[in-house]
């Protein structure tokens, strides 16, 4: 299909869409009108990480194509937890913890998006402040009334966990109730018109969309992106050590932006269209290198990347450090770092808190394979302990990932 409107071109031409409900009737009102969308995010931690990036970076698109961005923080529905692709139910958070988290995650987005009282300015919106102020009777009468048991047993979020015989808490079965009201609280205050999200959202997109057009008679737009995984087929921002945080507290500049050069070569042309604002004719070339070539495109994407999430300076001294370790065989300033106590650090504890390793079974692991290098020498002793000189030891694990230990 061809879009009249910047909005679905853009995000068309860098592959942001799987699904909308109606297209046609979106790419329309986005030719004529500026469009309020919003996307939800957790607030089960203090960052978000780079599995939210697609969705952040469709605010983004969204907003340099004239629209208006919301951020919909979950404060009210983190204290519930979304069952979608889960087995268990979410540990509870403390009021105190969630305000926090949401603060902190606030800091990623004002790298991404211009917040301010214009018209396509960004806004960040909690809906604890409406969700925590629904009384039950309230919502089971205005609400409960347009979903039915039989519809809900039918979503993947419910039918999932049952099939695989792991209980759901009636408060996680509320879960989409309350999604859904969201949509139609925002379209009702904030005359939003298009939620967005994941694949895996579509049908709770859905089911907000009804609930506003039966509760309000609104006309509402949904739009899905596709599941994103990398070409070796995991899941995007997973790795070996954990997730790909995106604050800097969580993860190191660093470590970001060497995730990004690590990149397969397959991925890099898609990631891009996804994750940097290069004009399309460049990583058309770019996507186009061969062999050892590649590997430029990998840094130019590692570069986009991390500014955009990180700051200019941020990614200019990852490329040094990355340059230094790598190229020169000089010790990088930025690698990232961990302190020994007076006795020393253990071998093991140093892999785990430089995120080389998820657990010590994996650190065991990587010793036995001789993966491990502490200051060059190849170690093998999980009861090796790396003592204090005053000066930084580096510590490697394979050729890619390197760290500093100090005291």
């Amino acid at each position: 299909m061809t879009y009249k409107s910047d909005l679905l071109r853009v995000l068309d031409e860098r592959g942001y869409i799987h699904q909308t409900t109606d297209a046609e009737g979106l790419d329309a009102l986005a030719a004529q009108q500026i469009i309020p969308a919003y996307i939800g995010f957790d607030a089960t931690a203090p960052s978000l990480h780079v599995g939210s990036l697609v969705q952040i970076m469709m605010l983004r698109r969204l907003q340099q194509t004239g629209h208006k961005p919301i951020v919909l923080m979950g404060g009210g529905t983190t204290r519930i937890g979304d069952p979608t692709g889960r087995d268990e139910s979410r540990k509870m958070l403390s009021d105190e913890t969630i305000a926090s988290n949401i603060a902190s995650i606030f800091s990623i987005f004002e790298q991404f998006l211009h917040f301010g009282d214009g018209p396509t300015d960004a806004v960040m919106v909690d809906n604890q402040d409406w969700l925590g102020k629904l009384g039950y009777i309230e919502l089971l009468q205005e609400v409960g009334t347009h979903f039915t048991i039989n519809r809900m047993m039918t979503f993947d979020s419910v039918k999932l966990r049952l099939e695989r015989e792991q209980p759901m808490t009636f408060l996680e079965f509320n879960y989409m109730i309350l999604q859904g009201y969201d949509f139609r609280h925002l379209s009702k205050q904030m005359g939003v018109r298009l939620q967005m999200g994941g694949s895996d959202q579509w049908g709770n997109i859905v089911n907000g969309m009804e609930l506003g057009r039966r509760m309000d008679g609104a006309d509402l737009f949904g739009l899905t992106t596709p599941l994103l995984t990398t070409a070796a087929g995991t899941k995007m921002g997973k790795t070996a050590a954990g997730a790909v945080w995106l604050n800097p507290a969580q993860l190191s500049h660093f470590d970001y932006w060497q995730f990004w050069r690590n990149s397969d070569d397959r991925d890099v042309g898609r990631f891009l269209k996804l994750f940097t604002d290069l004009p399309l004719a460049e990583i058309e070339r770019l996507e186009k290198l061969e062999g050892a070539e590649i590997n430029e495109a990998k840094k130019i994407l590692a570069d986009a990347a991390t500014a955009l999430c990180r700051g200019e300076e941020a990614a200019r001294t990852a490329a040094e450090t990355a340059a230094q370790t790598f190229e020169k065989g000089q010790i990088g300033g930025d690698l990232p770092q961990v302190a020994a106590p007076a006795e020393g650090l253990r071998i093991l504890d140093a892999l785990r808190e430089l995120g080389f390793a998820a657990s010590n079974k994996e650190a065991r692991r990587k010793l036995e394979e001789g993966a491990v290098k502490v200051d060059g020498a190849v170690i093998r002793d999980p009861n090796h302990v790396i003592s204090p000189t005053g000066e930084p030891v580096p510590v490697s694990l394979g050729a890619k990932k390197h760290g500093l230990v100090t005291g």
